[in-house]
């Protein structure tokens, strides 16, 4: 294994020196700890270049995220739009370029907290739905920074469902503009990051009317500050939306238009285009406009998601270690919470989801850049199911993440309330995802749907169509009852596999069935769909869990090389797989695939292992490599010095360096008049 000093980098003076009970956890490595975090970063290389981005910004004060937890909100607006300045700077300097993996790393040891992070939406929507053209021209002012724009999607009134906003974009052929318009409160852009007080420009999502039609949602470059004093530009009102949850660095706004004015050239122009007369040509389908948000969904689980459950994990599995509590018998010293079977039971299962996240998400991106370069040459054959994965798994994935991190936040008992864990901000940033870039329930729903297709078409016995391949399974020969016959069987990757798509092929048929009987009773389409939409959750979610656990088996299979990796990933793989059956025993239950007494089976190998994954548990996390900078815990630091880090963090808040405000106004009085009573 590498040497552990660049994780160790807080310079606190009793970093020097491990605490005795997290480094036992390391003495006896059953792999090789650094060879897991190579295959997580994509080859050693990745590593040791991402290494040497942490050290870089790890030695620059101005970059540092140490008093984020006293920080005020306009305090932290500024600290972020500071670091990116000073990132700016240093790409500028070291001739990092804009899509490079230095980049990405800086971000990501800086957890995120920079400003303009909507710039990269902007260009990742320009990317996918401008002409050549336009991203000659509006691509380097943003990789300059010449201008600063966000992504203007969501409405005072409306989110997820695109087809219902407001906001106007009317062609006016004499003048060959459009004329870009908030015709309602409600039609007011609500939301998006970097709109209240930074941004220049604003991508605005708004219903195309021209020639005296409306031809659905489109892409327009509007200008809304100016590049002079940054004042509002006429017709412009803008500003900040308040007080959030969190991402209190990021200046989530408000846009109101006033029939402002842009160039025909301003509308994105891939799939669609407007002539100088106002004829409208349509050079791709209905979809291919919500192309930019797959791609954003594609890279939020990887970049932002799924990285704040490891997080979690760290934190929470390390001060496990550290913490005793009680004792495992009355002569025995107090135990490591961790040596709990119900503290191994919350922490372990959201460690057996950030690995399979992970996986998932490369599967996801694999699928993605596969389908992409098709899309874009209009091709878009690949396009529903790629809709369909990235929706769904953004919708599945947020989901677990959020409840792993408060999981690990509670598992870390009083301390896991403090800010100062690390913990609260994870859990309360990690919840936003539930509901940008598409609400949740709505992403499975629109996952349903297309396995609704999916499965109508494998009824289809005229049909010369392959299924999609991540619903190829429905397709499969049908296996009536679990042949598992001990406790081993649940332990064979095929075994829970098949399992999983038992359960969802059931559960999908299940949705159809109910589906057509409402409507052969005669209920239209809408209502009927209406009616059966929990079904249809239920199967969505059953299918995305069958395709995380196929993904998950599929890397395990590429591991053969290293089997010492591949033994402790698979107890991951099992762990998850067999966490999935336990907390859905009644869908596996419903038609007689599991008995009783297979679900008794299951249990047992599920708890078996616990106890396997305990003696790894450490050198999983260490494996992640997040420097102690980037986890920002005082609860989850390398070294294991909880307690010391804890103390010496609450005597540097304000609240204990400045003065009491309220003593001489009201605790002084109250005091005092007590005293002249007595």
């Amino acid at each position: 294994m590498g040497s552990p000093v660049h994780r160790v980098s807080m310079g606190d003076t009793w970093s020097r020196q491990v605490h005795p009970d997290i480094e036992s956890e390391r003495h006896m490595q059953s792999f090789n700890v650094e060879e897991l975090t190579n295959i997580l970063d994509g080859g050693a290389q990745n590593t040791a270049l991402r290494r040497k981005v942490e050290s870089i910004i790890h030695s620059d004060p101005e970059l540092s995220l140490k008093d984020n937890y006293f920080m005020t909100q306009n305090e932290r607006y500024e600290a972020a739009i500071k670091k990116k300045f000073h990132i700016q700077m240093l790409a500028q300097r070291l001739g990092w370029s804009e899509d490079s993996r230095e980049l990405y790393y800086a971000n990501r040891s800086l957890s995120g907290d920079l400003g303009l992070a909507l710039q990269f939406v902007f260009q990742k929507a320009l990317r996918s739905l401008g002409s050549e053209e336009q991203i000659a021209k509006w691509d380097p002012l943003c990789n300059k920074l010449q201008i600063l724009a966000t992504y203007a999607q969501t409405e005072l009134g409306h989110g997820t469902y695109l087809q219902g906003l407001e906001t106007e974009a009317t062609y006016d052929a004499a003048t060959q503009e459009f004329v870009v318009h908030s015709p309602t409160l409600t039609a007011i852009k609500w939301w998006p990051g970097d709109l209240g007080r930074s941004a220049t420009h604003a991508l605005v999502q708004a219903q195309l009317i021209c020639s005296g039609a409306q031809q659905g949602m489109h892409a327009f470059i509007v200008p809304i500050r100016s590049l002079e004093d940054h004042s509002p530009l006429p017709g412009i009102t803008v500003g900040d939306i308040g007080p959030k949850m969190d991402f209190d660095h990021s200046d989530n706004g408000f846009l109101q238009l006033d029939h402002v004015r842009v160039p025909r050239e301003n509308m994105l122009s891939r799939f669609a285009q407007v002539l100088p007369d106002g004829t409208y040509i349509k050079l791709g389908t209905a979809k291919s406009n919500y192309l930019s948000m797959v791609v954003v969904r594609v890279d939020i689980l990887s970049d932002e998601v799924i990285p704040l459950l490891q997080k979690a994990c760290v934190i929470a599995i390390r001060y496990s270690v550290i913490r005793r509590q009680s004792r495992l018998r009355p002569s025995d010293p107090e135990a490591k919470v961790l040596d709990y079977q119900t503290q191994q039971q919350k922490l372990f299962p959201p460690l057996a989801k950030a690995y399979a996240f992970h996986f998932v998400a490369n599967s996801l991106l694999e699928f993605f850049h596969r389908s992409y370069s098709s899309i874009l040459d209009r091709d878009f054959s690949l396009l529903p199911e790629l809709h369909a994965l990235s929706a769904g798994m953004k919708a599945l994935v947020s989901d677990f993440c959020i409840q792993g991190a408060e999981l690990c936040r509670r598992a870390c008992g009083g301390h896991g309330y403090s800010k100062l864990s690390g913990l609260p901000s994870l859990v309360t940033r990690v919840t936003a995802s539930c509901t940008y870039e598409g609400e949740n329930t709505v992403l499975y729903l629109q996952t349903a749907r297309f396995l609704v297709k999916s499965y109508l078409q494998a009824q289809e016995s005229t049909s010369q169509r392959s299924l999609p391949q991540s619903a190829a399974y429905l397709t499969a020969p049908h296996l009536a009852r679990c042949p598992a016959q001990k406790v081993a069987d649940f332990l064979q990757p095929e075994l829970y596999t098949t399992a999983w798509a038992h359960v969802a092929a059931r559960l999908i048929k299940d949705s159809v069935h109910h589906l057509q009987t409402l409507m052969q009773s005669g209920a239209d389409r809408h209502e009927a769909w209406n009616q059966t939409t929990v079904i249809h959750l239920q199967a969505a979610k059953a299918h995305l869990y069958y395709v995380t656990v196929k993904i998950f088996t599929e890397a395990l299979e590429k591991l053969e090389n290293q089997p010492a990796i591949q033994q402790v990933l698979k107890r991951l793989c099992d762990l998850y797989a067999l966490h999935g059956i336990m907390t859905n025993t009644g869908d596996f239950l419903h038609d007689g695939f599991l008995s009783g007494a297979q679900i008794d089976m299951a249990r047992k190998a599920y708890l078996d292992l616990l106890l396997l994954i305990r003696k790894d548990a450490i050198l999983l996390t260490d494996a992640f490599d997040f420097s102690d900078q980037c986890l920002n815990s005082a609860l989850g630091c390398y070294d294991g010095n909880v307690y010391e880090r804890l103390f010496q963090w609450a005597q540097k808040s304000p609240t204990n360096t400045q003065g009491n405000p309220a003593y001489e106004k009201y605790i002084r009085p109250l005091l005092q008049g007590w005293r002249s009573r007595l």
